[in-house]
């Protein structure tokens, strides 16, 4: 059913005007240049532009993972993380990121106290130059990035140290990836190794 509807002179005076402006709007846009256009396709490009993974070719290995002593709530205890890039790698290491994987509670550190040297915690060499060290608060991964990344060939180790060792008992397993240097790096998981924490004194000396 059609319905008509009856419009007052004023109203098609209000209606004829709202068409003019429209009008006018309508042609303006036509005449403005391209340039917003262009510029916006330039972004999109940029964004959507393919920034390959930079990749170890041969992965770095977790030797060892320390504690300089495995009591409970020991505060002077740091833990040591031993790293081998192979000469083949193929890329500088850049950071390296540790990750509390299980265990009975979380551990709490002093950040500003991390410390890497090359070689092993066994056998420590030159201290190396840290550029940042932050944790992820919701996940409690650990990033500890270096001043200068570390080529092909290097054992390192990385010594952060815990306000204290956790106070219950029990394995707590850490995990480490590490990135290489470059724009878009892929993270190379190295696997896992475990502390053990002792009640009492009868591991005051660590493992």
């Amino acid at each position: 059913m059609l319905k008509l509807f009856k419009i007052k002179p004023q109203a098609i005076s209000t209606v004829f005007s709202s068409i003019v402006i429209l009008a006018a709007v309508i042609v303006g846009n036509s005449l403005t240049p391209n340039l917003t256009v262009a510029e916006s396709t330039v972004a999109q490009t940029k964004q959507n532009e393919f920034i390959p993974k930079v990749a170890f070719r041969k992965a770095p290995r977790l030797l060892d993972i320390y504690t300089t002593f495995n009591a409970v709530r020991m505060r002077s205890a740091r833990y040591y993380f031993d790293i081998t890039i192979p000469s083949d790698a193929g890329a500088p290491l850049q950071k390296v990121e540790i990750e509390l994987r299980q265990g009975q509670e979380k551990i709490r550190y002093r950040l500003e106290k991390t410390v890497a040297y090359l070689g092993t915690h066994r056998r420590k060499g030159d201290e190396l130059a840290i550029e940042a060290v932050s944790i992820e608060e919701k996940t409690g991964v650990i990033t500890v990035e270096f001043a200068n990344s570390l080529p092909p060939g290097t054992t390192f180790t990385v010594g952060l140290k815990p306000v204290r060792n956790p106070d219950l008992s029990g394995n707590y397993t850490f995990g480490v990836t590490v990135f290489p240097q470059g724009e878009n790096p892929y993270g190379l998981y190295l696997g896992s190794r475990s502390l053990y924490f002792y009640r009492g004194y009868d591991g005051f000396f660590g493992h």
